[in-house]
C-alpha cells in the first residue's frame, strides 16, 4: 500500500535520509525503531507531505506522494496522522475537534459527523469527555483524542509519530490499548516507538533505523528477539536494559 523506492531527503548539506526501500502493505503494523535522529519522524513525515524528499519515490496504492503536487490535499484524507504532541484545538470540545476535519475538510453532513465522532470517542474510552476541552483532559486523553481525529477521516492508513513520548508513564498504556484494538482490527499503521513491547505485541514487521538508513527489517519476532545485525543488537540491548 505504501511503498518506498531509494527515498533520500536532506536539510542543507546533511542528509537524513539516504536511500530508504522498503513496502507496507494493506493491514499491516509496521514499527520503526532506531536511536534518536536516525530519520525515523522524517521517514514518516514524506510520507504525507509535511517534509519533501530530493530523491527516489513514495507512493500510496500507486499514487505517488508529492508535497508541492495536486493531489496532496487528497492523499492526507487519506493518510491520517498522529503526532508526539496532540495539537488539538484548544477553544473546541473533544466532540469539535474530531468533527472539524470531516466537515471542514471533507464537507460532510454535520450531524451525521456528529454521530460518527460520538462513537469514535466511545471506542476510544471517552464517552464521558465528548465536551471537555483539550486544556481539562489528561494527556492520555487528549492523544486518544488525537487518535478518534484522524479515525473521523476514514483513512487507508494511520502514520503514529512517537504517540507515547510527551506522556506520563501511567497513561501509556491507555493509548496504545487504542492502538492495539485498531491492529485488531487490521487499519494498516506506520509507527515510530520506543515501546518495544508494543511492537514486540502488535507489529506485523519491524524496521530498525539507524543514521537514516534502514540497517535491518524483517518479522517483528525475528528482529526484536534474534536481531542479525551487530547495530541493531547493541541497540535491543541497551533499550531492553533501561524497560
Amino acid at each position: 500500500m505504501i511503498n518506498f523506492e531509494s527515498v533520500h531527503k536532506s536539510y542543507g548539506d546533511f542528509e537524513v535520509l539516504k536511500g530508504i526501500d522498503t513496502q507496507i502493505d494493506k493491514g499491516q503494523v509496521v514499527c520503526l525503531i532506531g536511536p534518536s535522529g536516525s530519520g525515523k519522524s522524517t521517514m514518516l513525515r514524506c510520507v504525507n507531505g509535511l517534509e519533501v524528499y530530493q530523491k527516489g519515490k513514495i507512493t500510496i496504492d500507486g499514487d505517488t506522494v508529492d508535497a508541492t503536487g495536486a493531489n496532496i490535499d487528497e492523499i492526507r484524507t487519506r493518510v491520517g496522522m498522529v503526532f508526539q504532541r496532540f495539537n488539538l484545538f484548544p477553544h473546541r470540545s473533544a466532540l469539535e475537534n474530531v468533527m472539524e476535519g470531516p466537515v471542514h475538510v471533507l464537507g460532510e453532513n454535520r450531524a451525521e459527523v456528529r454521530d460518527r465522532a460520538q462513537d469514535l470517542l466511545r471506542r476510544v474510552g471517552l464517552d464521558a469527555k465528548m465536551n471537555a476541552y483539550p486544556g481539562s483532559l489528561s494527556g492520555g486523553q487528549q492523544q486518544r483524542v488525537a487518535i478518534a481525529r484522524a479515525l473521523a477521516m476514514r483513512p487507508e492508513a494511520i502514520l503514529f509519530d512517537e504517540p507515547t513520548s510527551a506522556l506520563d508513564p501511567e497513561m501509556v498504556g491507555e493509548v496504545l490499548q487504542v492502538m492495539r484494538s485498531l491492529a485488531q482490527e487490521h487499519m494498516t499503521m506506520l509507527v515510530v516507538t520506543h515501546e518495544i513491547q508494543f511492537a514486540r505485541e502488535v507489529a506485523d514487521q519491524v524496521l530498525f533505523l539507524d543514521g537514516g538508513q534502514i540497517v535491518e527489517q524483517g518479522d517483528a519476532e525475528a528482529v526484536l528477539r534474534n536481531p542479525q545485525h551487530e547495530r541493531t543488537q547493541d541497540f535491543l540491548r541497551r533499550v531492553t536494559h533501561l524497560e
